[in-house]
């Protein structure tokens, strides 16, 4: 509608847009936090919970529509028909872009539960968004390295703890929990360090769906696989709000989660760790050759 509008302007309105939405909706929020927060037991807080979710798709849903407001971006989405919102998931995908997040909630929103990211602990703090986050149940994390955990042996197995703490307040309720597995966005710098061995992705780190699985047990049975593809280059988040984003290839694959992985446990069980760190590899090698054609199928400037 407003795509004839210099993209500088079109990214000030976009910007002005997206501040309105989070101050309005955070009306809402933060009295239900409150009174979610008061509730005595876990089942009085369920009708809070509920209508926290609401207001979080609401203000999603506000985002789409100032999305395709300053942008007329040319979707080519396939797969995903089998989704159900009362079904539970882990989602996982590839990672460019800050946009990839508003890429996953524009087509993914309401078609499942929620969608919840494992995210830092220090992230909490983050103004407005990280009281948002906690109320919403986002699960709140401190990962210790190889390095940290050889100083201090009695932090190992926190990890775990820690996400089954937080994967245990979505045993009576449908939840999308997703991961982006590489750990972090892909740039040629960090592909080049890596020497990674895929020609379109960093490697992946199996552990953090792991722990996901160990903890959550038969709630999770089956894995959305979503790759992204970004025709005319990967977008920032600036690029986004001034509508450059021509167009998006997203590709959903539902997976069933192999039944010889519930159970288990991931720092423990070294050869469970093999074996999922093999299938992971799979996948990762299944989703590099699928960009490899989508970057053919898909040149830049393409009409649709």
């Amino acid at each position: 509608m407003l795509h004839f509008l210099p993209p500088v302007v079109r990214g000030i309105l976009a910007s002005a847009l997206l501040g309105i939405n989070i101050a309005c909706w955070a009306l809402l929020l933060f009295p239900l936090t409150l009174v979610k927060l008061l509730l005595p037991s876990a089942r009085l807080r369920q009708a809070p919970g509920r209508a926290l979710v609401w207001v979080a798709e609401g203000w999603i849903s506000c985002n789409k529509f100032w999305m395709d407001l300053v942008q007329r971006t040319r979707w080519h989405v396939s797969g995903g028909e089998r989704l159900r919102r009362d079904a539970s998931y882990l989602i996982t995908s590839n990672h460019q872009s800050w946009v990839d997040i508003f890429v996953l909630q524009y087509q993914l929103n309401r078609r499942i539960p929620l969608m919840r990211f494992f995210l830092k602990k220090e992230l909490i703090f983050v103004p407005v968004m990280g009281l948002a986050w906690w109320a919403l149940d986002f699960p709140f994390m401190k990962r210790y390295s190889k390095a940290y955990l050889a100083r201090h042996p009695e932090k190992r197995g926190k990890d775990l703890e820690t996400t089954r703490r937080a994967c245990a307040r979505f045993s009576a309720i449908p939840v999308a929990i997703t991961n982006f597995v590489e750990g972090t966005r892909f740039t040629a710098a960090g592909h080049a360090a890596q020497q990674s061995p895929y020609r379109h992705l960093l490697k992946p780190r199996a552990g953090g769906i792991a722990f996901v699985i160990d903890a959550m047990g038969e709630q999770l049975k089956t894995l959305v696989n979503v790759t992204i593809h970004y025709p005319d280059g990967r977008p920032s988040f600036w690029d986004l709000l001034c509508g450059r984003m021509q167009q998006v290839v997203v590709r959903l694959e539902e997976i069933q989660i192999p039944r010889q992985f519930l159970g288990r446990n991931y720092e423990q069980d070294a050869q469970y760790r093999a074996e999922f760190q093999h299938w992971v590899n799979q996948l990762w090698e299944h989703k590099d050759a699928l960009l490899e054609q989508l970057q053919r199928q898909f040149p830049a400037g393409r009409r649709a």
